[in-house]
């Protein structure tokens, strides 16, 4: 295609990319009904994996052997964060677990800064406090506690945070898309590993129609498309557009859950959800589209 052509096709494709992710939380809570976390994980990397190694094979002529460390790096982040949000999604609901998640975009620049000591704005001191009173509003319960399932899906949002630190460190110079296939093969033989250690494997389960489609779902689509989606639209659009289009994830991960799966809504989660998007926007574009408009 031209560039012109991928330039228009680009914004929709980051749109249809955070849809995808949105809508990927109501189908795995589905999921997790009847397959274990490990293996729910194992069977969608490894399938992700292959996918994607046949989609960019003309790529494999770039392969070097220090892909492999690279992509078990990544690949252990991806697989922390991807498990603890699985488990905190089987406690909490879906429309939680999708906004608290993208607590991870505030959370990178001082983890950044931790790491290469490059220290965060004044929009990312802005962005955090208007996060934690989100956080708070969505997860405190009227006693002022928070379940266990919140709290999971928070420490996700970490482990998030430290893989997109970790892809900044260890890409430059290789080839995001085939080192990609590396992180989700080692992600699927860490979940492997762990659900051979701790869960049994539910073949039965495999055969069942309520189990295969929301799985072709997050394989194909969840994992495979929407990573193509998101690759190729960050090439051809700004930064500040991307990161907002991107953002609206969680907020197809709440209207889906509210739709399909009765999720209640209260003025305070509202609210809560409300001051967790406008930190997300503040943080990844620091509100450059309105300074351009004055």
């Amino acid at each position: 295609m031209s560039p012109k052509m991928m330039k228009l096709l680009a914004k929709p494709m980051l749109l249809g990319a955070a849809f995808i992710w949105g809508t990927s939380f109501f189908i795995m809570k589905n999921a997790l009904d009847v397959l274990p976390v490990f293996f729910l994980l194992a069977i969608r990397f490894t399938a992700g994996a292959a996918l994607l190694a046949l989609v960019c094979w003309r790529k494999w002529r770039a392969f070097t052997p220090d892909y492999l460390w690279r992509g078990a790096v990544i690949g252990g982040f991806l697989f922390l964060a991807y498990s603890v949000q699985t488990f905190g999604l089987a406690l909490t609901t879906p429309s939680k677990n999708a906004f608290l998640t993208a607590v991870y975009c505030v959370i990178v620049p001082f983890l950044t800064w931790a790491v290469v000591k490059l220290r965060p704005d004044r929009y990312n001191v802005a962005a955090a406090l208007l996060c934690v009173t989100g956080v708070g509003l969505v997860s405190l319960t009227e006693e002022l506690t928070v379940n266990a399932g919140d709290l999971l899906t928070l420490l996700c949002a970490v482990f998030y945070a430290s893989h997109i630190v970790a892809v900044a460190k260890v890409s430059p110079g290789k080839d995001i898309t085939l080192l990609t296939v590396f992180q989700f093969a080692f992600a699927a033989l860490y979940a492997w590993v762990c659900g051979g250690l701790t869960e049994t494997f539910p073949a039965a389960a495999l055969s069942d129609p309520v189990v295969i489609w929301p799985m072709a779902y997050l394989c194909v689509m969840a994992t495979t498309v929407a990573l193509l989606f998101q690759n190729i639209g960050m090439v051809w659009t700004d930064p500040a557009s991307a990161s907002v289009l991107l953002s609206l994830e969680s907020v197809f991960g709440v209207a889906s859950s509210v739709i399909f799966y009765g999720d209640p809504v209260t003025g305070r989660l509202l609210a809560g959800f409300a001051l967790i998007f406008v930190a997300v926007v503040c943080s990844e574009t620091k509100f450059a589209f309105l300074r351009k408009k004055t």
